[in-house]
């Protein structure tokens, strides 16, 4: 199990942009060696007294001595800046790991991912070491962005489908024309049933309390929709 939060110093080993504005950030630990967290989990850099950023952490818990963070560097602030700038070479400091938004081994719920756009970062991490730990309980992803390039695992999950017949990934786009529903209208369309299900609801604040709303009006206690705020 993961410790306490600890300084922690790593170098960065890779970076990659996803799109446009979303980049994708190998850390190569180097004190501790390797960084226990679970999947789902951030890690908090910090940018002077009380000033700190929090990036969720992309990769598994079986990656522990390169992990992945990925961010909309999108705001432009001080974070922003810095992510930018990050080259490999460069040394970086951190606190972590930090978070409760994560999936218990113990769960036997299928669970339901809601993500709007940088908010799949923790879900991410959650459904690819749910892969990787051979877990056979069925999970559905809805992953919403504001176009096609914000979809940036999208290749992944439908590489998922086509491998685990026990997943189902429903990404939507807006068309141009005001047809593609918002997360909340999402869920509402292609959830009808709750029974068994536990909810995971990342992205933007407002779309966390209306995808939240249709949940529970389905049937889920509120302490069953767990969610993560991107902004």
């Amino acid at each position: 199990m993961p410790g306490k939060p600890a300084a922690c110093r790593a170098c960065v080993a890779a970076v990659r942009a996803l799109a446009a504005d979303v980049l994708e950030v190998d850390l190569a630990m180097v004190e501790p060696p390797a960084l226990a967290f679970e999947a789902g989990q951030w890690v908090s850099v910090p940018f002077g007294a009380k000033l700190v950023r929090a990036y969720s952490i992309a990769s598994t818990p079986r990656s522990a001595s390169l992990i992945t963070l990925c961010a909309d560097v999108t705001p432009g602030g001080l974070g922003s800046r810095w992510f930018r700038a990050l080259a490999p070479g460069a040394a970086v400091e951190f606190k972590g790991p930090l978070g409760g938004f994560v999936l218990g081994r113990e769960e036997t719920r299928g669970p339901l991912f809601v993500a709007e756009e940088i908010g799949i970062v923790p879900i991410r991490s959650i459904i690819l070491d749910l892969d990787e730990a051979g877990s056979a309980t069925p999970a559905t992803l809805l992953y919403w962005a504001r176009d096609a390039s914000w979809l940036v695992y999208d290749a992944e999950f439908r590489a998922l489908t086509r491998r685990r017949p026990d997943f189902a990934y429903h990404p939507v786009v807006p068309d141009g024309a005001g047809g593609a529903p918002t997360p909340a209208a999402l869920v509402d369309r292609l959830v009808a049933d709750v029974t068994g299900r536990v909810a995971y609801v990342a992205g933007g604040g407002d779309t966390i309390a209306a995808v939240r709303e249709v949940l529970m009006a389905r049937g889920l206690e509120r302490k069953t929709v767990k969610w993560e705020k991107f902004w």
